[in-house]
């Protein structure tokens, strides 16, 4: 499985369209490879180098297995978003205090639809997802607010 990004190449910055910097869109997605036995797909980006443990950007499940992609600024028909570190479900772009932040998109094929809500946290889908997962595919954004890109 292989996710990747026609805004920005894995390891290299995220242009501040998607950030608090800019407009604050999701950033489009492209998925290739699922496989054959996928009956949904789960993605979690998230900010692993955030001062306080990391933080939870994006949380989106029971996405179609179909799907080639996440057009910019959208989220798939039937796909449901949990509750992100900015307290809310949907997208919540990089916005770094200090320093270069990696920002992680990790796509996960599951061999199941998920029973959950929006009141789902990282730790849930998670553990939802644990002995169902298929394949993973992972996307790293780079930012930094004093490097801002477009």
């Amino acid at each position: 499985m292989k996710l990747t990004s026609p805004a920005f190449i894995s390891y290299n910055h995220i242009p501040s369209r998607y950030t608090c910097d800019g407009e604050d869109f999701s950033p489009p997605l492209v998925i290739e490879d699922i496989p054959e036995k996928t009956r949904s797909l789960a993605l979690i980006a998230d900010d692993p180098d955030a001062p306080n443990g990391t933080w939870v950007h994006w949380l989106a499940w029971n996405m179609d297995p179909r799907l080639s992609g996440i057009p910019e600024n959208s989220v798939p028909n039937g796909t449901v978003e949990g509750i992100t570190s900015f307290g809310k479900p949907g997208w919540g772009g990089p916005c770094p205090p200090s320093g270069v932040h990696r920002y992680f998109f990790k796509l996960y094929a599951l061999d199941t639809e998920l029973n959950l809500g929006e009141e789902t946290t990282a730790v849930d889908l998670k553990n939802a997802m644990n002995g169902h997962i298929l394949d993973t595919a992972e996307l790293v954004g780079l930012y930094s607010r004093k490097e801002q890109t477009s």
